[in-house]
């Protein structure tokens, strides 16, 4: 029993099962391989609901709550953790702009996100840097009813495919810091933006690449947030990302350990199964432990913010524990598996899936850092 997961989302999660063993899970292979992002599967997520289930009615989800959101969530994963990105965007940059938006911008964007008809990203990192995010140079100044970009964004998830951008810009002064940076939704189709794609080691469907912008023009109405404080009003979204990701790729550890377990109990070696011999059973077992502790803690987290509860030390673990540990545990896996978890395969390729969560969305050292600042106060912990 979960004390997190009743039995409402219980049946959720079943249901989300099925989908992603059914539709998902047969070609996560081959989109790895053309590294295409399949529209019709994520059209046919938006259909069943399960994309941004956590959103308002009125901005098209089912204001289904965070933990709904999470178990949809790592059910996709166990299938695709690239294709799962998709849920990822859907509820960051949804409660972005349902948040911080205006209605008659963010609405019909909203409708179009949640019915799987279109695909958001989010860019923050610029070539100089990504930890250092309060530093940002891109550029946005105020023109009439316009703001215009100049700059770069680079390592950004979905950078090629995405319908829209929410852009974080400078538009006060370098030493402003963090209050001079705002946030603004930029459809991609604009005059002026061109984009191109990273040859990654893994997330190959959603692919990660540069978006270059040109004096592009994009109505003020669009802005997220008030200006000048876009930086520290967005940012406070990602604590629920943060437990999204952890629940993403400990759900790919946990389908590996599954798998792992059912081959060593068949595997026979000087006439026994693989699992009599505790060199075998002891490191698959502890993961085990592990990774069921993490994802109670990921859990967790979302119960907390759907009650409004604090939990930005919360997210920040599982944004450094469950991307180590998942990586971990799923390279247990793959020589558990020998030369044949070697080969080309499910494992080797979950296993580069993973490892990109160790550098994107906030290293372990900025992590570890927040939680260090919950613990002991801002004050007492140097930057």
């Amino acid at each position: 029993m979960n004390p997190y997961i009743d039995e409402d989302l219980a049946t959720l999660a079943e249901h989300a099962r099925r989908f992603a063993s059914g539709r998902v899970a047969p070609g996560f292979l081959e989109r790895d391989d053309t590294r295409v992002l399949d529209r019709g599967l994520m059209r046919e997520m938006g259909a069943l609901g399960f994309i941004a289930p956590e959103l308002p009615e009125r901005f098209g989800g089912q204001g289904m709550g965070c933990l709904a959101a999470g178990v949809i969530h790592e059910e996709i994963a166990r299938a695709d953790l690239s294709l799962s990105y998709i849920n990822l965007l859907a509820s960051l940059n949804g409660q972005i702009l349902a948040h911080h938006g205006n209605p008659e911008v963010v609405a019909p964007w909203l409708a179009r996100l949640t019915t799987g008809q279109a695909l958001l990203a989010i860019a923050l990192t610029e070539p100089r840097g990504g930890s250092d995010a309060a530093s940002l140079r891109l550029r946005m100044e105020r023109s009439g009813d316009h703001y215009v970009l100049n700059g770069e964004k680079t390592s950004i998830s979905a950078a090629d495919q995405a319908d829209a951008v929410v852009v974080f810009a400078r538009t006060g002064t370098v030493e402003s810091g963090a209050h001079g940076v705002s946030a603004i939704l930029v459809p991609t189709d604009l005059p002026g933006i061109t984009r191109g794609r990273f040859d990654c080691h893994g997330q190959r469907a959603i692919g990660r690449g540069s978006i270059f912008f040109e004096n592009v023009r994009v109505p003020a109405s669009h802005l997220l947030g008030q200006q000048g404080k876009g930086f520290v009003q967005v940012m406070q979204g990602f604590d629920f990302s943060r437990a999204l990701i952890g629940l993403q790729v400990l759900a790919v550890a946990r389908v590996s350990l599954e798998e792992t377990w059912d081959y060593v109990a068949q595997r026979e070696a000087f006439g026994k199964p693989l699992s009599s011999f505790q060199g075998v059973s002891h490191p698959l077992a502890e993961f085990d432990t592990q990774i069921e502790g993490a994802r109670l803690l990921c859990l967790q987290t979302l119960w907390l913010k759907d009650r409004g509860a604090a939990h930005t030390a919360q997210a920040a673990m599982c944004k450094w524990w469950g991307p180590k540990l998942a990586y971990d545990a799923i390279h247990q896996c793959l020589l558990m598996h020998g030369h044949g978890g070697y080969d080309r395969g499910p494992l080797e390729q979950r296993l580069r899936d993973v490892l990109g969560f160790q550098i994107g969305d906030g290293t372990a050292q900025i992590m570890k850092t927040i939680v260090a600042r919950d613990r002991a106060g801002r004050a007492a912990v140097s930057n």
